[in-house]
């Protein structure tokens, strides 16, 4: 199924997280300024798609998703998924 929906997270001033949804990517680019397209993603699908300034991405997300992501949502997100990671694995071991 081809992606269809790009989704743009980002972090409001008030420290929540805020996504919008695009239905093609041309709206994003009025936004940001392109830097080059994805020629290595392993997900076909990503090939050629835009690499945005300012923005973490494309990456994917389910099976018709694009999804970029500025660089304080990505870190913190990386973040909490590596605590979640090491968690499961302390709790594994224990056994």
């Amino acid at each position: 199924m081809p992606k269809n929906i790009y989704r743009v997270v980002t972090r409001g001033a008030d420290g929540e997280m805020k996504t919008r949804d695009f239905d093609a990517p041309d709206a994003i680019l009025k936004m940001h300024a392109q830097l080059g397209v994805d020629d290595c993603s392993t997900d076909l699908e990503l090939r050629g798609l835009p690499v945005l300034k300012g923005l973490i991405g494309p990456m994917p997300e389910g099976k018709n998703v694009v999804r970029y992501e500025s660089p304080d949502v990505f870190e913190s997100l990386t973040k909490e998924w590596g605590n979640e990671t090491t968690t499961k694995r302390k709790s594994q071991r224990r056994r």
